[in-house]
């Protein structure tokens, strides 16, 4: 897994808009001022995390989006997949975004591979927004 700059901008949006009042809308330009974000980039980016329903928006004066359910809700796993789809090395590994690949004529690698799928996604789906607004330690669900 190797996270685009889509993905990093996303977290840290989506951060921002953690710390504000929840009944508040934040506007683009100001998360984009915040975090040294393109604009119209980021626009794509909330774009996209409102039709994920993780965002939610409305027009107007005092408009903009804020976080569609509470931060100790929306996993960064959630956001990840989002903007930039499997949380496995390789395809072939993926639980939902499974493609062959050269690799799975070989045993040894498709469990090593597995097993970094397995360490990464119980890490991000167990870290949440909140989790990281609060500075929380990071806890990783046991795997088999």
């Amino acid at each position: 897994m190797k996270l685009t700059t889509k993905s990093e901008y996303a977290l840290l949006a989506l951060l921002h808009m953690a710390r504000q009042d929840p009944s508040a809308w934040t506007s683009v330009d100001a998360v984009a001022r915040a975090k040294n974000i393109p604009p119209k980039f980021l626009e794509q980016i909330l774009l996209a995390l409102k039709r994920a329903r993780l965002l939610r928006s409305t027009k107007g004066k005092h408009g903009g989006y804020q976080l569609a359910k509470p931060a100790g809700q929306i996993s960064i796993a959630e956001i990840v997949r989002v903007l930039d789809g499997a949380l496995a090395p390789v395809e072939s590994v993926s639980e939902y975004f499974y493609e062959s690949t050269p690799i799975e004529g070989e045993p040894g690698l498709v469990r090593v591979f597995k097993k970094i799928r397995d360490y990464a996604s119980d890490l991000l789906e167990s870290t949440t927004l909140a989790d990281i607004c609060r500075n929380r330690p990071l806890k990783r669900r046991r795997t088999k």
